[in-house]
């Protein structure tokens, strides 16, 4: 979605948002969960507990009453609603924006460029604005599903020259976010080590997600350099812990 001028709207809207807040807190729904009352009550949470977006999908999204859940979503939401994709399967006009990615830590050419050949015309006939993303899945002590269905190795934490090279890689692509993955339900999430080398090297914002499960964290990763926080799974086992996480990451509105 583009304004008269031609800008994209939800891209816009995020870096307005991380000038005025310091950084931004998007989270993450996976609507392959099929508990729907859990996945209202989190959306209904998230529109009152200071959460920037929605970042709706999954690796896997195999239920057929999927595109159902995000239409929902949709209803119910007041913050833009944005494609987390796993596959063009995923798609559907409900959606703001989505997360146009490349896995470029991995080798597969069909999560390189393959599966984003196939989207492409789809996306331009639902007219879904697209963010395009680099994405850098990190070995965070936890195989995840993304590395499962991807059939990519993630690159070692202690590597911090070889994660710092694939961001520069994307950057010179044209990338316009840098998404530092731990992978769902990390033992560690991506370091701040990390997360600072990346920032110094890159001049484009950083996304990190996987294994932030405590505000504490949310705000380190802030500290280091992160623009973007997106946290998941232990909103799912906590709804009531969005606005601690949202106070944490928004430190210019402290």
């Amino acid at each position: 979605m583009k304004n008269l001028l031609g800008e994209s709207l939800i891209f816009s809207t995020l870096l307005k948002t991380i000038k005025e807040k310091g950084a931004a807190h998007i989270l993450l729904l996976d609507p392959d969960k099929r508990d729907e009352e859990s996945l209202e009550e989190r959306v209904k949470s998230a529109n009152n507990s200071g959460v920037d977006a929605l970042l709706v999908g999954g690796s896997l999204m195999m239920d057929a009453g999927c595109e159902k859940r995000v239409k929902k979503i949709k209803s119910i939401s007041k913050i833009p609603v944005i494609l987390f994709p796993g596959g063009i399967g995923q798609l559907n006009s409900y959606y703001d924006a989505m997360l146009f990615m490349s896995v470029i830590s991995g080798r597969n050419p069909h999560y390189l460029i393959g599966e984003q050949v196939l989207a492409a015309p789809i996306v331009k006939d639902l007219d879904i604005e697209t963010i395009p993303v680099g994405y850098i899945l990190i070995d965070g002590g936890a195989g995840s599903t993304v590395e499962f269905i991807s059939g990519t190795r993630p690159l070692p934490m202690h590597r911090k020259d070889i994660i710092v090279a694939h961001a520069l890689a994307g950057q010179y692509l044209g990338m316009k976010f840098i998404y530092l993955e731990a992978g769902s339900g990390a033992k560690e999430p991506v370091s701040t080590s990390i997360i600072k080398a990346v920032n110094k090297a890159t001049k484009i914002p950083i996304i990190v997600g996987g294994g932030i499960n405590t505000p504490s964290i949310a705000k380190s990763a802030v500290d280091a350099g992160a623009s973007i926080v997106v946290t998941g799974t232990v909103i799912e086992k906590d709804p009531g812990l969005i606005k601690r996480f949202a106070d944490a990451i928004h430190y210019k509105s402290t």
